[in-house]
């Protein structure tokens, strides 16, 4: 049995979130997602959301078979609970940093996410790196926002 690594593809990554009416607002509406697919397990008490770009080369790819999503993982019940609190791995130790978007002006960008009341963890006028942002989405996950050079 063998296996082509050149055919290995980065699929998604998994965030636990607190509440998903709050997270599927921001990756939709503010950070411009789909959402994919969607499953629900009562039984077992979570709900998965599958969110990435569209890609008009991918539009008739099954969810397994897209590249770069973000699957929000909800554990059922926790929206409210109020010491719920996920670990972003950027406190005191580190460890995980961040997803990237990459927008057409990185300077408007900005402005619409004030404007939607988005926390900012670093503007572009911030710091010695003037070329990008970081926001955070409601559990505190940190999205780097960058101008794409393409556009």
């Amino acid at each position: 049995m063998t296996t082509d690594i050149s055919k290995y593809r980065f699929n998604h990554t998994m965030y636990r979130i607190k509440d998903p009416k709050a997270s599927l607002h921001f990756y939709t509406d503010i950070l411009g997602m789909k959402l994919f697919e969607e499953h629900h397990s009562e039984e077992a008490k979570f709900s998965l959301y599958f969110l990435g770009y569209e890609d008009p080369a991918s539009n008739n790819l099954t969810r397994l078979a897209r590249q770069g999503l973000v699957e929000l993982t909800h554990n059922h019940g926790t929206e409210n609970d109020s010491t719920c609190a996920y670990d972003t791995g950027n406190g005191e130790k580190g460890g995980y940093g961040h997803i990237a978007v990459t927008v057409d002006d990185l300077d408007a960008a900005c402005e619409r996410f004030d404007k939607l009341g988005v926390k900012f963890i670093k503007r572009p006028s911030e710091g010695r790196m003037r070329h990008i942002a970081f926001i955070a989405d409601p559990d505190g996950y940190r999205v780097e926002i960058l101008k794409n050079p393409m556009l």
